[in-house]
């Protein structure tokens, strides 16, 4: 873009850019593409998989963005999911690695706070964001520091995937990667595996927009989703008792959902095994138990 300085490609980057694309909508993939090359920190590369190799049209789309920074690559044949991001992990060279996903926006801050976070706090491995959800006006403001994280963690993924920048080299030394067994939760799987090894940290701030359609994973793949964040939350229980009983004690989390993005309307607010709805912030709509029964 004109006025930035743009990495070259022999250089090694600070930040490696991973995103897989599947028969992606193709004005959503133009969005998604335009807020990375509009990011603020600019060294990195942008490392972008083609799970759909039949797809011609996505081909198009990415040639259309002349930026050296931009390593594209074709499978031959569907990989799947977590396959796909494992091969853009092996792809890498960045000391971060930022994930992104098809359909979403980073705001143009993100990549630098994030980066200058992880500088500074060389304990943390991966460091994420609060988020709005569009359309709809949810917000995502999941817990800020790495102990109410990994509290969390027993039960929801409190580390917004799509928004996380990862310190490659905690991937590389644990020999942690993606497991399609527990796709589409392999971000959570990730996760869980990391938090022995790594702290983690949520800039309370919002620099994403997390897109909510019929076809995203979160909707298309509910069923699979709830079986897989079951398979964790036993896995969890086991591997981590403390920080199970930790969450049954004093776990909460909230999500925030606003009428024009500027009116409150509801707030959810999820502990263990309760989830309690209020209109306008604090007027009790819903209060129910995990498994059926009012409270």
């Amino acid at each position: 873009m004109a006025g930035k300085e743009e990495l070259m490609p022999d250089a090694e980057p600070k930040i490696s850019v991973v995103m897989p694309i599947y028969n992606t909508n193709p004005g959503h993939l133009r969005e998604s593409v335009s807020s990375i090359l509009g990011q603020t920190f600019t060294d990195f590369e942008f490392l972008i998989l083609n799970d759909s190799p039949d797809n011609t049209e996505l081909d198009a789309i990415i040639s259309s963005f002349r930026d050296s920074r931009i390593r594209y690559v074709r499978n031959e044949y569907n990989m799947g999911i977590s396959a796909a991001r494992n091969k853009l992990l092996d792809m890498a060279r960045g000391e971060y690695v930022a994930v992104m996903d098809h359909d979403d926006i980073s705001l143009p801050e993100r990549f630098a706070k994030e980066v200058a976070y992880l500088d500074s706090h060389p304990d943390v491995g991966v460091c994420s964001c609060w988020a709005d959800i569009f359309p709809g006006g949810g917000e995502l403001h999941h817990p800020e520091e790495s102990i109410e994280i990994k509290k969390h963690l027993m039960e929801w993924c409190v580390l917004l995937h799509p928004a996380a920048m990862i310190r490659r080299e905690v991937l590389e030394q644990h020999h942690l990667r993606y497991e399609a067994e527990y796709s589409p939760s392999e971000d959570h799987r990730l996760w869980l595996r990391m938090m022995e090894f790594s702290a983690f940290y949520n800039i309370p701030e919002t620099l994403f927009h997390y897109r909510m359609h019929s076809e995203n994973t979160t909707s298309h793949q509910r069923q699979q989703m709830t079986k897989a964040t079951e398979m964790l939350q036993c896995w969890a229980r086991i591997k981590y008792p403390e920080w199970y009983a930790a969450y049954r004690r004093d776990g909460r989390e909230a999500l925030h959902i606003k009428l024009f993005k500027v009116i409150p309307l509801l707030k959810i607010v999820r502990t263990y095994k309760r989830t309690s709805i209020f209109l306008f912030n604090r007027i009790p709509l819903l209060n129910y138990r995990e498994g059926g029964g009012h409270g």
